[in-house]
């Protein structure tokens, strides 16, 4: 991995042979022997060589550095934070911020610069939209990368431009969530005055175990199921349907919601709160 202007320089390639199949441009001047895997991780190491001394990974990069490597896609773009005065880019494939980072919340590991775990759940707190931020609150907090505590206390310390939108995707975010889709589903029936109950578990009527339902309306007896991709694997569409007769038996009303679904908010929002009405008046 190397900058071109480097290996031209010192007469090692020439601009032609940059060019060839045998390497792979990672971002505008910087190249990588076209063997390595088309990784973020290779991405990021390839931005490394862009940045000046003083930059640090943030947002979902810092993520990815932390270990909680779902968060981050692979196609999107290297996010780093710089100091006032320091310059880089525009760049295509990055997108670098100009904020303060103060050096308690940097971490430094074997050449590495990126925000802490805290620091790293803040920025993306407040500077993603609600429906992308609590999702990724919730991986960062079930992975152990930050403290629920240690994050509501410095949300709530914490002012400056996009702090009001922070406190709010903290307030709504949950560790028990299982997975980003599941994290979008709550907060949508959440923001429309629905909050569920998330990872329910539902007993049956001799207290055997029915199962655990993503989000529930326990007083209702009604369960909300995000079904993703793994739902079509080989031998989970015949134990879905035992664990579906288990709740039913238990008198439970499922709800299953696909990804299609979460692309329809105000639709899926009107078909629970009919569901909610018709159990209302059943009690």
């Amino acid at each position: 991995m190397f900058r071109g202007r480097d290996v031209v320089a010192d007469g090692i390639l020439t601009p032609g042979a940059l060019r060839s199949s045998a390497w792979r441009r990672l971002f505008r001047g910087v190249y990588a022997d076209a063997r390595l895997p088309d990784s973020l991780g290779v991405r990021i190491r390839g931005a490394r060589l862009l940045l000046p001394p003083g930059a640090v990974f943030s947002g979902r990069t810092a993520a990815y550095l932390h270990g909680a490597t779902g968060l981050a896609d692979r196609a999107g773009p290297v996010e780093a934070t710089l100091p006032a005065g320091e310059r880089c880019g525009p760049v295509q494939g990055m997108r670098v911020r100009r904020v303060v980072v103060p050096p308690s919340e940097v971490v430094e590991s074997d050449g590495w610069r990126f925000t802490t775990g805290l620091r790293t759940a803040l920025d993306i707190a407040r500077w993603e939209p609600l429906l992308e931020a609590v999702p990724a609150l919730d991986v960062l907090l079930r992975a152990g990368v930050v403290g629920d505590a240690a994050l509501r206390a410095a949300a709530a310390a914490r002012g400056g431009r996009g702090s009001v939108q922070a406190r709010r995707a903290v307030e709504l975010a949950d560790r028990r969530a299982e997975s980003q889709p599941e994290s979008r589903l709550r907060v949508i029936l959440t923001l429309a005055g629905l909050p569920p109950v998330p990872q329910h578990v539902v007993r049956g009527p001799g207290g055997e175990f029915a199962g655990r339902v993503d989000l529930a309306y326990p007083e209702l007896r009604l369960a909300i199921e995000y079904d993703g991709a793994w739902h079509a694997e080989d031998g989970q569409f015949a134990a879905d349907r035992r664990r579906l007769n288990r709740l039913t038996a238990a008198g439970w009303t499922v709800l299953h919601v696909t990804a299609a679904d979460l692309r329809e908010p105000v639709t899926l929002v009107r078909r629970v709160r009919a569901l909610i009405r018709a159990a209302t008046a059943g009690k």
